[in-house]
């Protein structure tokens, strides 16, 4: 179950109708208040949040979000017409894990809730040994010969991605719409600097993320 707060009337049906069509239940609210009761009957897998809002903003009710038991780790996504970098970093401050400025593609918007959705099952996903190279998600601890390595949210997920599908190639293109969820409007040339700042991080063990020359990557076995 998604849900929408939004009191724009017309862009919360069209979201919601949309998500449905694409088999993914969800149920719109109006107003924070008809939000939080519902929340008291069903905790979903993910909350889309405008910032403007009547009866309380956005930012407020994403910090009460955070600071409950229940909802601390759902996935939530800030959907607002406020597009300013100050905005941006206010909402991924206090807690957001991804922010849509208004208006968006309703199709970038499914992907990018597929993809919060993908990492939130990968979370339980097992412990990865690859010669010296050790990765546990659900701690989202990365070791080389036991010694820890520090990574990026990107290139953690794509050292993630490999190993989930390790021995197979993945070309630039699924690399692109898996980590940044989706169609990425800039060069492909951004996952090889992902890469290559990867191998240089995990040290001897980089060696075991293999190119394939024309296509994309795959993690050796």
């Amino acid at each position: 179950m998604i849900y929408l707060v939004e009191d724009d009337e017309s862009i919360r049906e069209l979201v919601v109708y949309t998500l449905k069509s694409q088999d993914l239940d969800a149920k719109g609210f109006a107003k924070p208040s008809l939000f939080w009761k519902e929340l008291e009957n069903e905790v979903p897998s993910l909350i889309l949040l405008d910032i403007m809002l009547p009866e309380e903003d956005g930012i407020s009710i994403l910090k009460k979000l955070r600071a409950r038991p229940d909802t601390r780790k759902l996935p939530i996504i800030m959907l607002t017409a406020k597009g300013s970098e100050y905005d941006t970093v206010m909402g991924l401050d206090s807690g957001a894990d991804d922010y849509i400025p208004k208006p968006f593609r309703m199709m970038e918007l499914i992907s990018r809730i597929r993809a919060r959705l993908r990492r939130l099952e990968d979370k339980g996903a097992e412990e990865y040994r690859i010669g010296s190279l050790y990765v546990c998600p659900s701690r989202h601890v990365v070791t080389v010969n036991k010694e820890p390595v520090n990574l990026t949210l990107k290139e953690y997920e794509m050292l993630c991605l490999l190993l989930k599908n390790s021995g197979m190639v993945l070309s630039r293109t699924q690399l692109l719409n898996q980590i940044w969820g989706y169609e990425f409007d800039g060069e492909s040339r951004t996952v090889d600097v992902h890469i290559r700042t990867l191998r240089q991080k995990l040290g001897e063990a980089g060696d075991l993320i293999e190119t394939v020359r024309g296509i994309g990557y795959k993690m050796g076995k």
